[in-house]
């Protein structure tokens, strides 16, 4: 389903990603980690060409995503992408927030993106929030409200960029629990997060970076079990100490 080949980025010259090279296949889970600043989230955001790329080939279903001939505002219609901060509009209710994507972009009619919008507020568990202002919900909820737009869209794959990192912890979990339902319905899903517990329960994989490179990109299992390199082994008894 996605398909990173050699991928390398710059920065003028500052290279954050060094030939970097996977594959997701459709209905895998994998989770992107490593300490702050080795490239995890640029990664992510070039599979739907959010942050472009300099040399290497990336496709997804297919499509090449740095050919220039490509469609880019219809691919990214069809891969979902959550951010750390929820990217809602303010001055719009929740079901406007879920409408107005699928009414500009696929074209759907009002009543059939409200309808579809509802069902996927239901299915996170924010049905009577609807007509409410995404300042009037608490940060788990407004984020919850993203994972349900990017659904709306009826995605073939989603992307997430630390969907947690900015919520009280308390808040955590019920992100986490619709991303875990998700992932057992056979999402096709690239997550970028340090909350190893959503690892160890829901990947297929993990990809370990580390100043822009992959250094591990392993099962699970192997992952947390016996990782190969030093770094990713000071990484997880940094992470996982406590």
């Amino acid at each position: 389903m996605i398909d990173i080949r050699d991928v390398s980025k710059w920065y003028g010259t500052f290279q954050v990603l060094k030939d970097c090279t996977t594959a997701v296949r459709k209905g895998e889970v994998v989770v992107v980690c490593g300490p702050s600043g080795s490239g995890k989230s640029t990664l992510i955001k070039t599979v739907n060409a959010l942050e472009p790329f300099q040399k290497g080939e990336i496709f997804v279903n297919g499509i090449p995503v740095g050919d220039p001939k490509t469609d880019l505002p219809k691919l990214r219609a069809k891969v979902g992408m959550v951010f750390q901060h929820f990217e809602l509009f303010p001055h719009l209710t929740i079901t406007e927030n879920l409408a107005l994507a699928q009414v500009k972009v696929l074209g759907r009619g009002r009543d059939e993106a409200n309808e579809r919008g509802l069902k996927l507020l239901d299915r996170v568990g924010l049905k009577a929030h609807a007509a409410k202002y995404p300042g009037q919900l608490s940060g788990g909820q407004q984020q919850r409200v993203a994972i349900a737009r990017a659904l709306s869209m009826d995605p073939i794959a989603m992307l997430f960029d630390e969907p947690t990192s900015a919520l009280d912890p308390e808040m955590i979990n019920e992100v986490l629990d619709v991303m875990v339902e998700l992932a057992r319905e056979g999402m096709t899903m690239m997550v970028v997060t340090h909350e190893m517990g959503f690892a160890r329960k829901v990947a297929h994989r993990v990809i370990f970076m580390d100043n822009g490179e992959i250094v591990e990109d392993a099962a699970k299992e192997d992952f947390f079990g016996k990782p190969r390199s030093e770094r990713a082994v000071q990484f997880l008894s940094k992470i996982l100490q406590h």
